[in-house]
């Protein structure tokens, strides 16, 4: 069960892993896929440092919690995503519910669960 839910762990590591490589390297496609458009140079450059530093630190704390099988590093990403998920819900009370407001919410719904799953999965003395 450990070793299924590292994988699972790892697998949202790597797709936030990809994200915030996709933003490093093209962020003006990467923000048109979450609905998000540049001003000049310095709206790309906005979201190449600001989108990618949070997939990939997210990411990267996902993977070591993974890879050595510990729950501290989840705490990381665990936070990222409940804050981001947080700022969606207040977003829909602010600014109303497009359909498309949805989706991301439950990919990230999707991710917090699974990282709590691994997070109770590693538990303490997990990699020891």
């Amino acid at each position: 069960m450990r070793n299924s839910m590292r994988a699972i762990v790892g697998l949202v590591a790597l797709f936030n892993l990809a994200l915030g490589v996709g933003f490093l390297f093209d962020p003006a496609q990467m923000g048109l896929k979450f609905f998000l458009s540049s001003l000049g140079t310095q709206g790309l450059a906005t979201m190449r440092a600001d989108f990618t530093a949070f997939f990939v630190t997210g990411g990267a704390f996902a993977l070591l919690g993974a890879w050595r099988c510990r729950r501290e590093p989840l705490l990381v990403p665990l936070s990222l995503l409940t804050i981001a998920i947080v700022g969606r819900a207040v977003s829909l009370v602010a600014d109303g519910a497009p359909e498309t407001a949805f989706p991301p919410m439950v990919a990230e719904a999707v991710m917090i669960a699974i990282l709590l799953l691994g997070y109770r999965s590693f538990g303490t003395s997990a990699g020891r």
